[in-house]
């Protein structure tokens, strides 16, 4: 890391044994205290299995904890999702693991090197180990690191690193040995290019007659209980269902009402003309606890964004703006200066530093650094070579192979974590380019290279106040849900409660799962949910939930078991689908397999159309112009038989079809390469198909416990 690392971070540079402490400490993520056994679920630590393997709590959370740390704000739907994630991470690291042992997989210390020290290492060490300046990942540092890690005699360490680390990356290095067996299996016989490039070029001219299914009236077609139950039967695949339960619910809101945004807006504007006079705004930010911080910079217009730039921008020095809405607050916007500044500062130093930055222990003497930056200022006054100066005299080592050059945006160094005094001097006005500055670290002669982009930037105040809920319109909100939990029992007294005072109840329209965390809108909705896998069918919560700004009452509408959908169910996702197929079997039978379409379009008066003129109908068309989606008709548009007699009826998707084949005719073949590059591309579909497909199988076949809702 280079000394103006050292400059940002005011002294706390990262050395290897360092980084090995912080490293091992992210990696543990306070795994010992993460997991308490029994915290969620008595005794039990165990969360799960696959194929008889257990997936521990402790294990979980661990994982758990290391991704949240990756997020700025983790509420409660960030959470579920980072669980669920993690979950699925496991479940499926499992599932490959044990069909990488059966296939012989192995994972040699030769490789693990190959791509710890390379440009294709894990996330976790390049985060720690990327120059700042470069931003490419320093191999020669994380070899370090992993020498002086390996030494260490700590288990606990060596199990956290490895869980982060090295079985993440051993199980990636598996997976694509894994994929990479399954593409070198995919490939596609000259037999069936031939087959595919004939099916390409061939398309059919076809005459028809369509029957819809609306020359049968609805309630002409009786769909019974037995019905249903046959066709669920009969496809049982498509329509098996997970158990779950069906949930309605009322919100009472405890969001902020216009009594509340008109509160917060009075308090605001009663402090504009103290601000307007103030003369230290710091200060008087500070001290009236405004919901934004002061920023004691200038920011580039480009880089403003806040509602009202522009008339904000437009004030005179030290007019206040306001109040307006940004976000949930009431804010007002004092215009402090403005000024011309770079959106970045090339420069280049030569640093004689006073101090060790990472014991801080003294290594030079001040007045000695003194006159060493004196000298080599008036050497390159004279017209010494500034490079062979850096590389003789500069301490900072890591800066040495740029000779000193460094790049900086102007919120670095405007930042809190850079040296003010290296600050003062790029941003300087009086036009100054080479000057000898003080900072913690030492002496530094610096040159300003270049400045680019320059624009008008501006420092500005902003005193806000965020629109909070008064305690009134929480007690509202929390009485009138109270009051419905503590009336209405069951789903029917439930129901005329929000009937009898004018509420509105919330169907959700899909089914909930027993490890779901959303309740349609609400996305952090789990204590409901895990509620309502206790309860019974037609229970009501007997106290409201707290989701977000809301007060939820929720009740059970119907509990599901895992299997077919029950009669009512089914009958609102299939009824349309048998009764179509009911008239279809009557609409058959009436054509009576007509010999020609004239007779077909005789029985029910339609006419004779056509359909392919313009080449469209092809044998993978599923959208037939003139027809619909009609992916039948379009593969007996290439049967040869029908180009000497009409087809049998087609019970199609909107109706009847009988058609009558008048060709099958031939694109042009396209030209070799062409051809090739198809072929390629089917090829390289296929594999990534198989390689996702793959998975999917060995999922499917796993047996996986989930007992995740008894923890979280």
């Amino acid at each position: 890391m280079s000394i103006i690392q050292n400059i940002r971070d005011k002294g706390a540079a990262i050395v290897i044994g360092v980084i090995s402490l912080s490293l091992i400490g992210f990696l543990l993520m306070d795994a010992r205290s993460g997991a308490s056994k029994g915290m969620f679920g008595g005794n039990s630590t165990t969360i799960g299995s696959v194929n008889g393997q257990s997936i521990e709590l402790e294990d979980f959370s661990t994982k758990v904890k290391a991704a949240e740390a990756q997020y700025q704000n983790t509420n409660g739907g960030v959470i579920q999702q980072i669980r669920q994630g993690i979950w699925d991470q496991m479940v499926g690291e499992k599932i490959v693991t044990s069909e990488f042992n059966k296939l012989g997989f192995a994972f040699t210390a030769k490789e693990m090197s190959s791509i710890m020290f390379s440009n294709d290492a894990p996330q976790a060490l390049k985060q720690n180990f990327t120059d700042q300046q470069t931003g490419q990942y320093d191999i020669a540092k994380a070899q370090q690191w992993w020498a002086q890690t390996k030494r260490v005699n700590n288990e606990e360490q060596r199990s956290a690193i490895n869980a982060q680390i090295i079985d993440p990356m051993k199980i990636g290095a598996l997976y694509n040995k894994y994929t990479s067996m399954i593409n070198g299996s995919v490939y596609e016989p000259s037999w069936m290019t031939a087959k595919l490039t004939e099916e390409t070029k061939s398309f059919a001219n076809i005459s028809f007659v369509a029957v819809p299914y609306t020359v049968i009236s609805d309630s002409a077609v009786t769909v019974t209980d037995g019905d249903i139950e046959k066709y669920l039967e009969k496809n049982k695949a498509k329509y098996k269902q997970e158990a779950g339960v069906m949930i309605s619910y009322v919100s009472f809101s405890s969001a902020p009402n216009q009594k509340d945004s008109a509160r917060a807006k009075d308090v605001v504007l009663n402090l504009k003309s103290a601000l307007a006079a103030d003369t230290n705004s710091k200060a008087f930010i500070a001290r009236n606890t405004s919901a934004i911080n002061f920023f004691d910079g200038y920011t580039l217009k480009s880089k403003i964004q806040v509602p009202n730039k522009d008339s904000i921008m437009a004030l005179p020095d030290g007019s206040v703006f306001g109040p307006y809405i940004d976000g949930g607050n009431y804010v007002l916007a004092k215009k402090i200066s403005s000024k011309i500044l770079p959106d970045s500062v090339k420069c280049r130093h030569i640093l004689l530093g006073t101090s060790n930055p990472q014991t801080q222990e003294a290594t030079m003497p001040d007045s000695i650094a003194k006159r060493k930056v004196d000298s080599i200022e008036a050497a390159i006054k004279g017209g010494a070579d500034f490079d062979a100066l850096e590389a003789k005299y500069s301490t900072d080592q890591a800066a040495h192979k740029d000779k000193g050059v460094m790049t900086f945006d102007i919120a670095t160094i405007q930042g809190d974590n850079f040296a003010k005094e290296f600050a003062d001097f790029l941003l300087n006005e009086k036009g100054e380019t080479k000057k000898a500055v003080k900072t913690q670290f030492g002496w530094h002669y610096i040159e300003i290279l270049d400045k680019k982009n320059p624009e008008p930037a501006y420092k500005v105040a902003y005193m806000a106040k965020e629109i909070v809920p008064s305690d009134e319109t929480v007690n509202t909100a929390n009485g009138g849900a109270t009051k419905l939990a503590g009336q209405a029992r069951d789903l029917k007294a439930f129901d005329e409660y929000v009937k009898k005072n004018g509420l509105k109840k919330t169907d959700v329209p899909t089914l909930i799962k027993e490890n779901d965390f959303a309740l349609g809108g609400l996305n952090d909705a789990r204590q409901v949910i895990k509620w309502a896998f206790d309860a019974k069918e037609g229970d009501v919560s007997n106290e409201p939930f707290t989701v977000g700004t809301e007060y939820i009452v929720p009740v059970v509408t119907k509990k599901v078991k895992e299997g077919l959908p029950d009669d009512k169910s089914g009958r609102t996702m299939i009824e349309n689908l048998v009764r179509n197929q009911k008239k279809g079997e009557e609409i058959k039978k009436k054509l009576n397999n007509p010999s020609t379409l004239e007779a077909a379009a005789a029985v029910y008066q339609k006419p004779v159309l056509q359909s392919g003129a313009d080449s469209t109908l092809t044998f993978n068309a599923l959208i037939i112009n003139g027809v619909g989606n009609e992916p039948k008709v379009a593969g007996a548009s290439f049967n040869k038989e029908f180009q000497t007699k009409v087809s049998p009826p087609i019970a199609g998707n909107t109706g009847v079809f009988v058609i009558k084949v008048n060709s099958i005719n031939s694109k042009p073949s396209d030209p070799p390469q062409i051809a090739q590059q198809q072929k390629e591309q089917r090829v390289s579909q296929q594999k990534q198909q198989e390689s996702g497909n793959s998975f999917t199988a060995l999922k499917k076949l796993a047996d996986i416990k989930d007992k995740r809702s008894k923890f979280f």
